[in-house]
């Protein structure tokens, strides 16, 4: 069958693309595959399930606990936590599968399944392959699954909050008393557990954007639209505000003056706190093709040896992982911090950001100014051949001759989309207009040579 899963798990218009009956049958098909030997003939498995505030989460929830325990499988079912939350408890309680129901940033139409492996890890391309495998035949019979004492169990895990919360507190290396922050839960999964574990580490804490109704997630609020927290942030007095995606795995942050502080220059001040403490593994950054070059030129400055993969938070885990690495993520605020959990965790980097200002004493833009983030266009290229992209010899010279222009002070980046007849056409340069007038004419030279 067509592959279901994309970078991030499955994700569609719930009760169209994502339906109950799809969730039902992915779950028992993940149960198999993920499931502990002899989990459907000795002890059970045991499988974290939890959601963000999505309406549809809540019959989607439903199905994929449903169908869990249909496989025999014993259920934790935890409601409204972020996904780092959930892949925490799964390595907390020995949890074979863990499982999320989100479309993180998406508007809340959409909705999506996301599963974790034994340990709370993202899965390999291969379990995916191999759930997809057991799908088709898991729609069509259901003869083998148990019957009676052996079918599981569904019990709520309301505790599993207190759990993540001791767990963040854990990893804080300071009390955060005196500083006054706005956090933005997007009215998503952190809306609760978020501004509570900054309370409870002692900060003064103004909050918005977490009154949840499961129709309201990520409209307006959260860290795609930013525009609220940076006007709280200096209407309040703030030292610094934090924002959060629908599911909390993402993180980005605006100073006192409401200047937003992206993915890079968060990882450009965790990675030198790290450095100064003699705790960034190998002296290494991992980030993916599309960070700034000006985090580049920031890390090799002060001695930090970048490593790039390609665009997806689940490839900058893998290479951390293969290399034994401890801090990577992308420009979209997806910070992974091996040392603390096994995938990105939007509060978990906004509680160590704030840790770091208080223990240095400096502003977040005195911090963030370590890097000098270098104007970048986007522009996206719609209707072409993606894949003649490397190939076509017109694109080759206009690339090269963009490059030379900019002599090494600026970056050119031709990819293409992994779902659409889309080529997305990226330049950095050292001013606005530069970068957008490279953008615009190597756009122009895709459109031309490479249209369908």
């Amino acid at each position: 069958m067509a592959r279901l899963f994309g970078t991030d798990g499955v994700r569609g218009l719930a009760n169209r693309d994502i339906t109950a009956d799809l969730a039902l049958h992915l779950s028992v098909a993940a149960a198999r595959t993920l499931g502990d030997k002899g989990a459907f003939g000795g002890q059970r498995s045991v499988a974290v399930v939890g959601r963000d505030p999505r309406a549809s989460g809540e019959f989607l929830g439903a199905a994929v606990c449903a169908g869990l325990a249909s496989a025999g499988v014993d259920v934790l079912d935890a409601g409204v936590l972020p996904t780092p939350a959930i892949a925490y408890l799964t390595a907390r309680m020995n949890a074979s599968i863990g499982a999320v129901l989100s479309a993180s940033h998406n508007a809340m139409p959409d909705n999506g399944i996301k599963f974790l492996a034994k340990g709370g890890h993202k899965l390999s391309d291969a379990q995916e392959d191999e759930i997809l495998e057991r799908l088709d035949a898991e729609q069509q019979a259901s003869s083998d699954r148990p019957t009676g004492a052996a079918v599981g169990r569904i019990r709520p895990f309301p505790q599993g909050a207190d759990f993540y919360m001791e767990h963040l507190l854990d990893a804080v290396p300071t009390r955060l008393d005196g500083l006054h922050l706005v956090v933005d839960a997007a009215h998503g999964a952190a809306s609760q557990v978020g501004p509570e574990v900054f309370e409870r580490a002692g900060a003064t804490v103004d909050v918005i954007g977490a009154s949840p109704d499961g129709l309201n997630i990520n409209d307006g609020y959260g860290s795609t639209h930013l525009d609220r927290l940076s006007e709280a942030v200096v209407a309040r007095g703030a030292d610094l505000g934090v924002a959060w995606d629908g599911d909390a795995d993402r993180c980005l942050a605006v100073d006192a003056q409401g200047t937003v502080v992206d993915g890079d220059q968060i990882m450009s001040i965790l990675a030198l706190a790290l450095k100064e403490q003699g705790r960034l593994a190998e002296d290494t950054l991992v980030v993916t093709v599309m960070s700034n070059l000006g985090l580049l030129q920031a890390m090799e400055r002060q001695g930090v040896t970048i490593r790039q993969t390609g665009v997806g938070d689940r490839y900058v885990l893998e290479d951390m992982r293969a290399n034994g690495l401890s801090l990577g993520g992308e420009q979209s605020g997806h910070v992974i911090m091996l040392d603390h959990g096994t995938t990105g965790d939007g509060v978990l980097t906004a509680l160590m950001l704030a840790a770091r200002v208080v223990e240095s004493g400096r502003s977040l833009a005195e911090l963030a100014s370590v890097m000098t983030r270098l104007p970048q266009t986007l522009v996206n290229v719609k209707g072409v051949d993606k894949d003649a992209v490397d190939r076509n010899d017109a694109v080759k010279i206009a690339v090269a001759e963009v490059e030379n222009e900019l002599q090494g002070s600026g970056r050119v980046l031709l990819r293409k989309s992994g779902t659409e007849p889309l080529v997305r056409v990226m330049v950095e340069a050292q001013t606005e207009e530069d970068a957008r007038r490279a953008a615009e004419r190597l756009a122009q030279v895709v459109k031309d040579n490479l249209s369908i």
